[in-house]
């Protein structure tokens, strides 16, 4: 990933820096070896199949192309520009926006955001959080994104109908036509149907894209157009990191070699809590998104063989430097059930040198004349080098740079580790049973039609399971 300015160092997750207990021998790589150029073949054919749709996003350049001609026509238009979704469909609009915006975007006045909009993710609905979002916007000056791959995602349309009401009522229906973009699924969902009725602009996510592996498509690449970001750059970055995830061997593939990492770590000597932790603040949305890609990818009861396994690890984000103050005496000294991937920056975008100390003041001294960018890597080399000397796992990736290339190429590189890991563990990375059923629940509870059959089944689970088992403070 040289040609992309990322670099994998896995030095201490091996037993020769921490010792066997917690270590890898180079004898487990090369076992696994056989099985990872298995899973490599077994992908590289699905690519060139077309069965791998996240794998065709980076070269979709007539799509890329769409996206920022509505994202100029709406930047043009509008101070604000707001997303609704949930799950896939908003983590990684928010991650790109996090990691390659100005930390404090929305803040600045239009002249220093190069007149490009503001960016609100609206990621729930908790009714105090979207009261809050309609009290700060003004509807003159904002456009909408309405983003559920499948079409029927309750919260998101929720969302929906309270801010289409809203922009009626204050832009009327010819204006509010304009202002609202809907990306939904290409043929199917009740979305889908609501946004030709009503003539508002549609992006598709492809049939065969999930929604955790969406965000090279319009879910998005459209926020981050809208917001001035080079999204030609980031499926540039995406491409090259694609053709080093189909190398055959662990020793030329990174997403290969960090799934086989992960899958001994977990399988082997139990370390079921994959921790991410960027010393980063751009790069904590990333360390967000990634929580889902890998828990709803990895976290199966079955394998594809119908076994039950109980797979997955519990993905957990951390943020260097802060956490050191909340975190890492657990990781330390508690359970030794984690592994550490420290996200790293070679070269910050702004530095910030620290002045000298009053005179006398023996205390500060040391830090006068140095750079924020020393403090961050120090601490961040201490933590790892703290970790290893009592026998506990981490890698690094770090960036040369946060840039948009490194980005798509990032994002990418974990798409494929999670492809990959999935294979090494024999089960589905694309489905989520688990989450269906409570999607099912939540329909049945709500009163939606079709749904009369379950919502008798909830109530006789409620008349079991009722709050007998309670206490008031």
């Amino acid at each position: 990933m040289r040609t992309c300015g990322i670099q994998i160092d896995y030095t201490k997750m091996m037993a020769a820096c921490i010792g066997p207990e917690h270590g890898i021998r180079p004898a487990e790589l090369r076992g696994i070896a056989r099985r990872g150029r298995t899973a490599a073949l077994s992908v590289a054919a699905a690519v060139r199949t077309g069965g791998l749709g996240f794998s065709k996003l980076p070269f979709a350049g007539a799509v890329a192309d769409e996206v920022r001609r509505v994202a100029d026509e709406i930047a043009g238009e509008v101070d604000t520009f707001v997303v609704l979704g949930i799950g896939g469909s908003a983590l990684g609009a928010a991650a790109l926006h996090a990691a390659l915006a100005h930390p404090f975007h929305n803040l600045l006045p239009r002249e220093k955001r190069n007149r490009r909009p503001r960016v609100f993710v609206l990621d729930n609905v908790d009714p105090e959080f979207v009261a809050g979002a309609i009290d700060l916007l003004d509807f003159k000056k904002t456009a909408v994104s309405v983003v559920t791959k499948s079409g029927g995602t309750a919260e998101t349309l929720a969302q929906c109908l309270v801010f289409l009401k809203e922009m009626r009522r204050r832009l009327g229906t010819r204006l509010t036509r304009r202002r609202v973009v809907v990306t939904t699924d290409p043929e199917r969902g009740a979305l889908r149907a609501f946004a030709l009725r009503e003539g508002y602009r549609l992006f598709s996510v492809p049939p065969d894209v999930g929604g955790r592996f969406s965000v090279l498509s319009p879910v998005g690449l459209l926020p981050a157009a809208v917001s001035g970001i080079d999204i030609g750059a980031l499926l540039d970055g995406a491409r090259a990191a694609h053709d080093a995830c189909l190398a055959p061997g662990l020793a030329y593939n990174p997403a290969l070699l960090l799934a086989a990492l992960q899958h001994i770590s977990c399988v082997e000597r139990g370390k079921t809590i994959a921790v991410m932790m960027p010393y980063s603040n751009a790069l904590a949305g990333v360390a967000d998104w990634f929580r889902q890609l890998w828990a709803e990818s990895l976290g199966k009861r079955l394998d594809r063989a119908g076994a039950v396994v109980h797979a997955g690890q519990t993905p957990v984000r951390a943020l260097g430097a802060t956490d050191q103050h909340s975190q890492i005496q657990l990781y330390m000294e508690g359970p030794a059930d984690k592994v550490i991937t420290f996200l790293g920056v070679r070269g910050y975008r702004r530095t910030v040198r620290i002045p000298a100390a009053p005179p006398g003041d023996d205390a500060l001294d040391y830090l006068g004349g140095a750079t924020m960018d020393d403090l961050i890597g120090a601490e961040q080399r201490a933590t790892a080098l703290a970790l290893a000397e009592a026998g506990r796992p981490s890698m690094t990736i770090t960036l040369d740079r946060i840039s948009p290339r490194a980005l798509g190429a990032l994002l990418y590189l974990f798409q494929m580790q999670t492809v990959f890991a999935a294979e090494l563990r024999g089960i589905n990375a694309f489905d989520q049973p688990g989450v269906e059923q409570g999607k099912r629940l939540t329909c049945a509870m709500m009163g939606r039609p079709g749904y009369g059959a379950l919502r008798r089944g909830i109530a006789r689970s409620d008349r079991r399971c009722a709050s007998r088992c309670a206490l008031s403070l």
